[in-house]
């Protein structure tokens, strides 16, 4: 896979779990590929058994950071304000947080989706304010997440139009955030997702683990 990294144009950052992190450094030490990892704690140190703080992460080399993933606010009830915690550790580590924001199948269906994804973004950039401008944010709508199903470009660039004009309402900087979509991206529609004016890039799940896949994802950026 490192090898075809190589022949394409994006960005590519690969967040792996903490057990395999050191195994990572040693894979990408000497590619283009950054490495990143899954989450990160809210503290900076002290007494916090099990906790992952971003100075450990730091000793790994991990330039990149996911916070908020769907499936630690669903299952481990993580607030917006822990998310945002989280984002400004990273960032004062000098990592970049990839903070993640969706809504549920039921918030989508009751229309709640732009005030959604509005109020997980908010809590972020109260709390950063200019420094917002250093994050990636990652819109990744809960219902699509290893469903099969996947939001149409026009649904998925109207979610993201919402996140661009919330940035752009906090500094010109922060409208220019990579905004990545992260919802059953595939092959066979990473292209036309990615054509979209406000998508910059995707967070990919499940076709990361198949490297053909993962290839031809990364190749159909613009």
């Amino acid at each position: 896979m490192l090898a075809g990294v190589g022949t394409v144009r994006c960005e590519v950052a690969v967040c792996v779990p903490y057990p395999y992190l050191g195994q990572g450094q040693q894979a990408l030490e000497v590619s283009n590929v950054a490495l990143g990892a899954q989450d990160c704690s809210a503290h900076t140190g002290g007494a916090h058994t099990g906790e992952v703080s971003v100075s450990m992460l730091q000793d790994f080399g991990c330039r990149y950071v996911i916070v908020g993933h769907s499936e630690r606010r669903a299952d481990l009830h993580e607030s917006d304000s822990l998310v945002a915690a989280k984002a400004e550790r990273a960032l004062e580590a000098g990592m970049t947080p990839i903070v993640c924001v969706g809504e549920t199948l039921a918030q989508r269906e009751s229309g709640e989706t732009a005030t959604v994804v509005t109020r997980q973004l908010q809590a972020v950039t109260h709390l950063l304010g200019e420094q917002t401008a250093r994050i990636v944010l990652a819109y990744e709508p809960v219902w699509a997440i290893g469903t099969g199903r996947t939001a149409s470009p026009e649904q998925a660039q109207e979610v993201h139009a919402v996140l661009r004009a919330h940035l752009r309402s906090v500094s010109p900087a922060a409208a220019e955030v990579r905004i990545l979509y992260g919802g059953s991206v595939k092959p066979d529609n990473a292209a036309v997702l990615f054509a979209q004016p406000d998508i910059d890039g995707g967070l990919i799940g499940g076709a990361s683990l198949k490297a053909s896949d993962f290839l031809a994802i990364a190749a159909a950026t613009r």
